[in-house]
């Protein structure tokens, strides 16, 4: 909810862009439903993150992709927002495909659909092959909405065509909701005593350090702001699998795989909208995504610098910021574990965010700015929202208790 409020907040300040893209360019007419369609797609996480049946949560699902779908093309005479939206379509339908192929198998293995029958039902079993091929059908199509590998081709491309506040929703809205009901869809099957917990723990690890090679690999070449979050979203998206892989149960002394998967993301959500609020500024006033365009922005406007610099400091997991303490939890739960493999994978792509994203950091800093560059005005919208999410990462990289508390 407080996701789907704050990428609202930023399609008004947007929607200048907008209106260059709709049938009749310059004005905003036909532009209503960019507005609509976040909160029709928040209806549709928020079932998913509570869908008690597979049934309900493949329902869900279609609604937030089908939302997706719409808000990824919205710019219609924009070549690449197209683009972006055929490929998200292609890809979506492949991975319903997958959905519903898997959760047809788990139901044909155990004869229930519900969430709170499977563990009962699986102790049963004459052979849990069948099972087993369901649920990796279930994880393959569940990692285009988290976008992890093998599913994480239509990231990048998606998330340069998208209108910026389409790709802030799906990099943190979309990302949290998959990931809460991958929790609910695997805890059945984790639970000690379950036959397949061993092969599921593994598959999990496969798909965590295959996610966290490409995506950090992939995102130090690139030269576009968007594109770099888009595969420094998928790297992401491995260490949030690798919690998952180092799976323990919450306890009252213990902070479970569940729990540090839910601090992440809410670490997550405040770093990069607070980076998408400030990329759509630099979008709006220079017309330019790139790395390049963000040159000298510390003379620019050296707020708005600072602001960043912190929240691509925390989206790298500098020490005293939100986003070392996320990633402080997840290490902690592979160490625990002897995910030897997993730590040292996750370490060298901890090392590889810091340089490609202290990249943007040096062109802010130390690159001058274009001879013809304005100094950036921030509308109060973005000024406030800004300031709050890179307060918000400093203290709970200091003080993370709130957080905790509210995650129980």
């Amino acid at each position: 909810m407080f996701t789907t409020l704050l990428v609202v907040l930023l399609s008004i300040d947007f929607r200048s862009v907008l209106a260059k893209f709709t049938e009749e360019p310059g004005s905003e007419s036909g532009t209503g439903e960019f507005y609509a369609l976040p909160v029709f797609a928040c209806a549709g996480m928020m079932w998913m993150a509570s869908a008690k049946d597979l049934a309900g949560a493949f329902v869900a699902l279609e609604l937030v992709t089908i939302s997706f779908y719409i808000l990824v093309a919205f710019m219609r005479r924009n070549v690449g927002s197209l683009e972006a939206g055929v490929k998200y379509l292609i890809l979506g339908a492949l991975s319903t495909g997958f959905l519903v192929y898997g959760i047809a198998w788990i139901y044909g293995t155990t004869g229930t659909m519900n969430l709170s029958d499977l563990p009962s039902k699986i102790q049963h079993l004459q052979s849990p092959i069948p099972l087993l091929f369901g649920i990796a059908l279930v994880m393959v199509a569940m990692s285009f909405k988290v976008g992890a590998v093998p599913m994480q081709v239509w990231i990048p491309d998606v998330y340069q065509g998208a209108p910026t506040p389409t790709t802030a929703f799906l990099s943190v809205g979309s990302k949290a909701a998959g990931f809460i009901l991958l929790i609910r869809f695997l805890t059945p099957f984790l639970a000690e005593g379950s036959p397949v917990r061993s092969q599921v723990l593994g598959l999990l690890l496969i798909l965590a350090c295959a996610t966290l090679l490409f995506g950090n690999l992939a995102a130090i070449p690139q030269t576009n702001f968007k594109r770099l979050l888009a595969y420094s979203s998928i790297a992401h998206a491995g260490f949030l699998l690798l919690a998952l892989a180092a799976w323990a149960p919450d306890t009252a002394n213990l902070l479970g795989s569940a729990k540090a998967v839910s601090f992440y993301l809410a670490t997550y959500l405040l770093m990069t909208l607070g980076t998408f609020f400030i990329l759509a500024q630099i979008r709006i006033q220079t017309d330019g995504e790139r790395i390049e365009d963000f040159n000298g922005l510390g003379k620019r406007n050296p707020l708005l610098a600072i602001a960043l610099t912190i929240l691509l400091a925390a989206l790298a997991g500098v020490p005293l910021t939100a986003g070392f303490l996320g990633k402080f939890f997840v290490f902690s739960l592979a160490v625990k574990a002897q995910l030897w493999w997993g730590v040292g994978l996750g370490f060298v792509a901890a090392a590889a965010g810091f340089y490609y994203y202290f990249k943007t950091i040096r062109a802010m800093w130390w690159q001058p700015a274009a001879s013809d560059a304005k100094p950036l005005v921030l509308p109060p919208i973005t000024r406030y929202a800004v300031a709050v999410l890179t307060v918000a990462v400093l203290v709970i990289g200091i003080w993370p208790n709130p957080i905790l508390w509210l995650l129980g």
